[in-house]
C-alpha cells in the first residue's frame, strides 16, 4: 500500500538547521509531484515547497524562500527538505504530499519546533 513516512523533525534553536526526509513506497514515485506543507493549530495548511516529477522544477512559499531547499532522489524514492536559518514562526507539523495520476497521498507528519 501507499506509504509516506516523514522523519527528521525535532527541537532546534532559532538560526539552526534541520533536514526533513520523506520515504515513499507503494506508487511510482518518479511520476509524482512532491510537496512539503506545514500546519499549526488554528491556521490553514501552508505549502512550503514543491518539486515536479517532469523536470524537477521547484517552487517555494515566500516565507521560506532562500532558507529552505527541496530535493528528490527518484532512485531512493525520497524527498527532502533542507531548512536553514530557522525561525520560531517555522514551528509546525510538516507533512509530505504526493500528487499524480493515481491520486493524492499524505504522510503522518513530523513536528518541527524552533525555540530557544
Amino acid at each position: 500500500q501507499v506509504q509516506l513516512v516523514e522523519s527528521g523533525g525535532g527541537l532546534v534553536q532559532p538560526g539552526g538547521s534541520l533536514r526533513l526526509s520523506c520515504a515513499a513506497s507503494g506508487f511510482t514515485f518518479a511520476s509524482y509531484t512532491m510537496r512539503w506543507y506545514r500546519q499549526t493549530p488554528g491556521k490553514e495548511p501552508e505549502v512550503v515547497a514543491s518539486i515536479t516529477s517532469a523536470d524537477g522544477s521547484t517552487s517555494y512559499a515566500d516565507a521560506v524562500k532562500g532558507r529552505f531547499t527541496i530535493s528528490r532522489d527518484n532512485a531512493k524514492n525520497t524527498v527532502n527538505l533542507q531548512m536553514n536559518s530557522l525561525k520560531p514562526e517555522d514551528t509546525a507539523v510538516y507533512y509530505c504530499n504526493a500528487a499524480g495520476y493515481g491520486g493524492i497521498y499524505y504522510g503522518q507528519g513530523t513536528q518541527v519546533t524552533v525555540s530557544s
